[in-house]
């Protein structure tokens, strides 16, 4: 059995956890070593109790490391250690740093800067535009954006850095096999075509209320900051936020309505000390090594092209909410004529329409 292989099994052990990996690491040398260690000498462990010891001694009751790499492989994934380059260098410099990685796509050098987006699964629309104009404006700038594919804020994130055509990592609290969100499959697929997909835990685990702190650590630990978008008072953003904090990352927040409480985590943040955020420019200026000139943040226009009604619609959309009457003013147009245009422009998924007929760009 090789070093992967052997990783592979521990971390299909119950109960195994990086934490304790670590110090098993410290006492035999080696994850091969660990495999055929004796119960006895295990438990000298701190950390290692007589049931855990057992596992670790039967471990081929819980997985085959073989059958699991076939496994990844059928979902076009592969399994890297600690020892592979791939894995993220800021990844092993955190307390528990996961045994191994699934990763369905590619992490690459590009990734060493990354920014953590955290967020609110019912995000309001504000937070959830924020979210991704500040991901496009980062991917664009040549940032990585990691988050965990959840939906609201997570989702937003990914999909603005899609949309500037930038690099992004989705960290799931599942297997790969079992991805969650279901409904986020589409856009994982996209993920995984120019970033990755990554999970630590093996390819059918499914989600549970334990699986997303713990991959939490890993959003934050692959990145040199964390951008909390909206937290209420106790959501798991603020969990990730302390990660990142222990972790020694830097901490940003965008503030939020006062009296909004799914804005009250966030807006503590900032009083606390995190950077306040308000456009990209604001997490750039703290990377003068990596951006030694400040690039250009201007949005690039949409991917597909506009010409005729359309252009003078999509121009006359502020950057943001804008009403019919203001859209029809500025664009010089009829009513019907901007009435049609903008549902055309909605079919494209390049505009939306909210309550109270405003509306507001998509890309």
């Amino acid at each position: 059995m090789n070093h992967r292989e052997a990783c592979i099994a521990l971390n299909m052990v119950p109960k195994m956890g990086p934490v304790r990996l670590r110090r098993l690491l410290e006492a035999f040398g080696s994850a091969e070593q660990i495999l055929s260690a004796r119960a006895e000498q295990l438990t000298r462990v701190n950390g290692i109790s007589p049931a855990i010891a057992e596992n670790i001694v039967h471990w081929e009751k819980y997985g085959d490391p073989d059958a699991e790499q076939r496994k990844a492989g059928d979902l076009g994934a592969h399994i890297i250690t600690a020892e592979d380059d791939e894995y993220p260098p800021a990844l092993r410099e955190i307390h528990d740093p996961p045994i191994v990685l699934y990763v369905r796509g590619q992490i690459t050098e590009r990734d060493r800067n990354a920014v953590a987006v955290v967020g609110s699964r019912r995000a309001g629309h504000y937070a959830l535009e924020c979210a991704k104009k500040l991901s496009f404006q980062m991917a664009y700038a040549g940032l990585t954006i990691v988050s965990g594919l959840a939906r609201g804020i997570d989702t937003a994130a990914h999909s603005g850095a899609l949309a500037a055509k930038g690099r992004t990592i989705a960290v799931i609290g599942s297997g790969l096999g079992r991805l969650y969100p279901p409904e986020n499959a589409e856009l994982a697929d996209r993920i995984a075509a120019s970033g990755a997909v990554v999970s630590e835990f093996p390819v059918e685990t499914a989600a549970d209320r334990q699986t997303f702190p713990i991959r939490n650590r890993i959003v934050t630990g692959c990145s040199f900051g964390t951008l909390v978008v909206e937290a209420g008072a106790n959501s798991g953003a603020l969990i990730s936020a302390n990660m990142a904090a222990e972790q020694g990352r830097t901490l940003y927040a965008v503030p939020g309505r006062i009296d909004h409480p799914g804005c009250l985590g966030s807006n503590r943040l900032i009083q606390q000390g995190a950077k306040l955020i308000v456009s990209a420019s604001d997490i750039l200026d703290d990377l003068p090594l990596l951006f030694p000139k400040e690039p250009d943040l201007t949005v690039p226009s949409p991917a597909v092209e506009l010409e005729g009604d359309q252009l003078k619609v999509y121009e006359a959309l502020g950057a943001d909410e804008t009403s019919l009457d203001q859209i029809i003013v500025t664009s010089g147009l009829t009513a019907a004529a901007v009435s049609s245009t903008l549902l055309a422009l909605e079919i494209r998924r390049l505009v939306k329409q909210l309550p109270g007929k405003r509306f507001v760009k998509l890309v």
